[in-house]
């Protein structure tokens, strides 16, 4: 038994069917003798919803991997490139593969008997995004273990409205014409547009923030929960078991008692046959002795 092989056996199972798996194999390795991998096996975290349905993506559909782990390599060598015609290209295609996956997942979910929203199925794309967007993201996708959905940045860090083909983009002025440009009142206008532009952007970007930490501190608090409850579950039927078993013991206490009691009865019988025979046979030597005299 190894972290690894735990770890992918873990990851493949459903989310409720995750914690008691946890524990058995964390007892197993108490048992073997193996401190150290109990451990480590113990610190293993209960995949959210959305995660285990991204793990179930990677492992039941392997070959969808590279195909979008080439994507996101595309995209970021588009975007710190500033080609923008192929990143329009790429961005399209972007929506689509990220689209479909997020369906295909979905539809994975519910042949595995566990059927999943819209809002999970948000989650998922996410993560697709967050693969697309960054290669350390997309090795963790890649390995089927996320315990929790991934989320990208707003957009790429390279990209601004001009390579996306949105907006027309503004040269580098030279002094002269950055200081004749700000005597002109509709680079004013310009100026304060741009200004207006990014403090709403930095507001979206302050918004998500705000919103993905309160999802995270859901999610971990639902897992919490749902541990909790598998706990609860298990100890519930231990209790059972244990109250059965105390049942199934009294019972053999009363039968042990009961056979006790006749058996006692058994050697009080045979004492009184015993004292009886001895009078019996007394009597007898009395009288034959008697006879002989005679």
């Amino acid at each position: 038994m190894d972290l690894d092989a735990v770890a992918d056996e873990l990851y493949a199972l459903r989310p409720e069917e995750f914690v008691a798996a946890r524990d058995q194999r964390a007892l197993d390795a108490r048992r073997s003798g193996d401190q150290a991998l109990a451990k480590e096996i113990g610190a293993l975290r209960r995949p959210s919803l959305a995660a285990w349905v991204s793990n179930l993506l990677v492992r039941r559909r392997p070959e969808e991997v590279q195909p979008l782990v080439g994507l996101g390599e595309e995209l970021r060598r588009a975007h710190r490139e500033l080609d923008g015609p192929r990143l329009r290209r790429l961005a399209r295609r972007q929506n689509e593969v990220i689209g479909a996956l997020g369906r295909q997942a979905r539809r994975l979910a519910a042949e595995a008997g566990h059927p999943v929203g819209e809002g999970v199925q948000r989650e998922v794309e996410e993560t697709l995004h967050a693969v697309l967007a960054a290669p350390e993201a997309a090795r963790a996708w890649a390995a089927g273990r996320l315990v929790k959905p991934l989320h990208s940045t707003i957009g790429f860090p390279a990209t601004d409205e001009a390579v996306l083909g949105r907006g027309p983009a503004v040269p580098a002025a030279e002094p002269k014409k950055r200081a004749r440009d700000a005597r002109s009142p509709a680079n004013h206008a310009e100026d304060e547009e741009r200004r207006r532009l990014a403090d709403a952007r930095r507001t979206v970007r302050d918004a998500e923030r705000e919103l993905r930490a309160r999802e995270e501190e859901t999610e971990a608090a639902e897992g919490d929960a749902e541990e909790a409850g598998t706990r609860v579950a298990g100890l519930e039927e231990r209790v059972r078991e244990l109250r059965a078993e105390l049942r199934r013991a009294e019972d053999e206490q009363r039968q042990a008692r009961a056979d006790e009691q006749a058996a006692r009865e058994r050697a009080r019988r045979a004492d009184r046959a015993v004292r009886e025979a001895r009078r019996r046979a007394g009597a007898a030597t009395a009288q034959l002795e008697r006879l002989t005299d005679g």
